[in-house]
């Protein structure tokens, strides 16, 4: 599966995934308004191809192959880092 990623103007690390189909423009309609806007301008950052023995820095690539047949786009959001509670642990 051949895919777009792009990167969102208002977001760091917020990417979205489209499958790209060889001789057409990438497809966003399947990406909801509300998204589009929250993302603001997308940048085109490359093109990969996916497949199950394909590694993923950020996302789990079988979820996204899902998601793009699924829902026609994939979301990548900033890894969530654990918050430390210097105070409490200031006590160990």
């Amino acid at each position: 599966m051949n895919c777009a990623i792009y990167k969102s103007g208002k977001k760091p690390d917020y990417y979205l995934y489209v499958e790209r189909v060889a001789g057409k423009e990438d497809d966003f309609s399947y990406v909801p308004a509300t998204l589009t806007t929250l993302l603001g301008v997308l940048d085109f950052v490359m093109e990969i191809e996916l497949s199950e023995a394909r590694r993923l820095a950020q996302a789990d690539v079988l979820e996204v192959m899902e998601s793009l047949q699924k829902n026609g786009f994939y979301l990548q959001t900033p890894p969530r880092h654990e918050k430390i509670n210097f105070i409490e642990n200031s006590k160990l």
